[in-house]
């Protein structure tokens, strides 16, 4: 058994932005009511000609590239998303296809918000049992097909964008770069975030999300550091999943990770749901706001009330 390292990280966002006066144009809200209660600025809305798998290819591609390798060099690829359409092929089927991958096994993983720190913890599973040795995970939604635009408390929350990650093995005696998950649910109380009915639509009860994730995670993080060996202080980072800035800074300020810089891509970019964790840490990567071996948090929660996080080292 070996342990697994995050080699390169990539991100795709459509080009369309969605800006919050769009949205003053289409219900009854404002730039002001907007930005104070979720501190959500603009958001990316994909058209109807770049599904989920066209949003999670291309921020493979950027990944793969990142790490100098090409597709035959993956053998296993995870989707973390909860949009896409079709049940079969897959998600990952489609990313393979679309990147002209050889014969890599193929999962979707269904975990909502905390689905990218789930795959990506699956895949060290894969890697350190000796199943895989060089996995593509990625967070890929398409949040704007399953939003309700009539919903002003939900249509100003939601975007649409992949990031990816490669993780592989490490080799000879170097230490691990992916620390071990601390990953749960609360299952009595996962209708809290909800994408039902046909067509399907994004619903949740925003009062009750916001005090479980307040009250809850806190805690839950702190140990997931405990379990990665690494005191809330001395973190580089916390990149959390981008629900809503009025749940980001409380929950990061009550971590401890007093010297960390704290993703706030959700300003930007909107909850894009599985998507945003490797977003927001490919983007402080890419800015140089963080450096390679910096322990970073990573830590994922929302539908089902599930959550999952990890120390991880930045590639």
């Amino acid at each position: 058994m070996t342990g697994s390292r995050i080699a390169s990280l990539g991100h795709h966002q459509p080009a369309s932005v969605l800006t919050n006066e769009d949205l003053a144009a289409l219900v009854d809200t404002s730039d002001e009511w907007i930005r104070s209660r979720v501190g959500i600025r603009t958001r990316h809305r994909a058209g109807d000609d770049e599904p989920v798998d066209d949003l999670a290819a291309r921020a493979g591609a950027k990944a793969l590239a990142g790490a100098g390798l090409t597709p035959a060099d993956v053998d296993l690829v995870l989707v973390a998303t909860s949009t896409a359409i079709d049940r079969s092929p897959n998600t990952a089927a489609r990313v393979a296809a679309r990147l002209g991958m050889g014969a890599p096994a193929v999962l979707d993983l269904n975990v909502v918000c905390a689905g990218f720190t789930h795959a990506l913890a699956t895949a060290d599973h894969a890697i350190r049992a000796g199943s895989a040795r060089r996995a593509l995970v990625i967070g890929a939604d398409k949040m704007t097909a399953v939003t309700d635009w009539t919903d002003r408390t939900t249509c100003v929350l939601t975007g649409d964008g992949a990031g990816a990650a490669v993780v592989e093995a490490v080799e000879g005696d170097g230490e691990p770069g992916i620390g071990p998950v601390l990953w749960g649910s609360v299952p009595e109380m996962g209708n809290a975030v909800r994408i039902e009915g046909t067509p399907p639509k994004f619903a949740q009860e925003g009062q009750t999300v916001y005090r479980w994730a307040t009250t809850q995670l806190p805690p839950i993080a702190r140990r997931v550091c405990e379990r990665g060996g690494v005191d809330p202080a001395d973190l580089a980072a916390v990149v959390l999943h981008q629900a809503n800035l009025r749940i980001i800074e409380p929950v990061a300020q009550r971590i401890g990770a007093v010297n960390a810089v704290v993703a706030r891509d959700v300003v930007e970019s909107g909850n894009t749901s599985a998507a945003s964790i490797p977003m927001a840490f490919s983007k402080l990567v890419e800015r140089g706001e963080i450096t390679s071996g910096d322990p970073v948090l990573l830590f994922g929660f929302g539908g089902n009330l599930s959550y999952a996080g990890q120390i991880v080292r930045c590639p």
